[in-house]
């Protein structure tokens, strides 16, 4: 089940704005049908008309939904850091990012991107995982994911520690099968195990290709970098096939001759989006659990994900925010800004 941010229905901000409330907030238990293409759709309220302290806590101040029917795309929290192995604190991730998505507006200039006007996106509030047993919060994330993803339904997580993509991407090979992966990341997330455990935020990917979830000649990892225990580290990964682009083949330069490169390999398949926040660089994204030096752009992530563009992307998540590591908020802010980026990206989005 998929916990409400806030209880009651949602209310428009005022006149003028064009914003209806969602139409499952009040009956959660009514199917919707989809929207046609001259319904009115949720929109962010503007700041123009509502002050940005005013309204619920949800993603772009959305309306909040029970239910994914009905709905193109949708922001959903999963606040899980049980799987974290170093500094903890992602399991307020969602709250945090959601707090600082008051900035974002509702089309996207440089690309040209008019997302709300044409889907119909809802913020799902979060999972209720359990902080306790990271084995059941896994299963009760896919079982989540598996009616979002059975609706039709593309899910924007906020993470929560990466272990979280593992279920998700289970969800999603259930409907799509063996999906691409476009992971962007410091590290590769395919150690087998550590402590004895298989199940943590440093092993995903590795669970994923021992149940067969990825195509793996079309996984690509970007921004990998830093100290290891071998001097061969990624010798795994592309014995896999998977392309692993190393930090420091992306310094001083441009990405996108190298989305250029990914876009041909992903070819019109399903692909999939995980951006962990601790690809870019400590001095743009601190508020994370394992930064490593040297990291990426936020302009190279607009990049990355920029790129992504016209591709056949079948979910995305933004993982490892951790707050209390993010004393000025700016870690939390850049990762609302990339999924709203990643909202943009999606397929049928418009964009002039």
């Amino acid at each position: 089940m998929l916990r409400l941010l806030a209880s009651g229905c949602a209310r428009g901000p005022g006149p003028g704005v064009g914003v209806r409330p969602a139409a499952g907030l009040c009956h959660p238990g009514r199917r919707q049908s989809r929207q046609a293409s001259d319904a009115p759709r949720n929109q962010p309220p503007s700041p123009e008309f509502v002050a940005r302290p005013v309204g619920v806590c949800s993603m772009m101040r959305l309306p909040v939904q029970t239910s994914p029917e009905g709905l193109d795309a949708a922001f959903i929290g999963v606040p899980l850091d049980t799987g974290t192995s170093n500094r903890p604190g992602a399991r307020f991730g969602p709250r945090r990012i959601r707090e600082e998505s008051v900035m974002l507006r509702t089309v996207n200039p440089s690309t040209g991107a008019l997302p709300f006007q044409s889907l119909m996106v809802a913020d799902l509030g979060d999972v209720n995982v359990n902080l306790y047993n990271l084995q059941d919060s896994c299963q009760r994330i896919q079982e989540a994911y598996e009616k979002i993803v059975a609706a039709g339904c593309i899910p924007l997580t906020l993470g929560g520690d990466h272990t979280i993509t593992y279920p998700i991407l289970q969800a999603m090979a259930k409907k799509h099968g063996p999906v691409g992966l476009l992971h962007v990341d410091a590290h590769t997330d395919t150690i087998d195990k550590a402590l004895g455990e298989k199940l943590y935020h440093g092993a995903p990917f590795r669970r994923c290709v021992d149940e067969g979830l990825l195509d793996c000649k079309r996984v690509v990892q970007i921004g990998i970098r830093g100290s290891s225990t071998t001097l061969d580290p990624y010798r795994y990964n592309r014995s896999q096939g998977f392309r692993v682009v190393l930090a420091e083949d992306c310094w001083m330069k441009s990405l996108v001759p190298l989305m250029g490169e990914v876009r041909q390999q992903m070819g019109g398949k399903p692909i999939y989006i995980s951006f962990d926040i601790d690809a870019l660089d400590p001095a743009y994204a601190p508020g994370t659990g394992t930064p490593e030096i040297a990291g990426l752009t936020p302009s190279q992530a607009l990049e990355i994900i920029r790129g992504c563009q016209g591709l056949n992307v079948v979910g995305c998540d933004l993982v490892e925010v951790s707050p209390p590591y993010d004393l000025s908020g700016n870690t939390a802010l850049l990762a609302a800004n990339l999924l709203f980026e990643m909202l943009c990206a999606l397929p049928k989005v418009t964009t002039v």
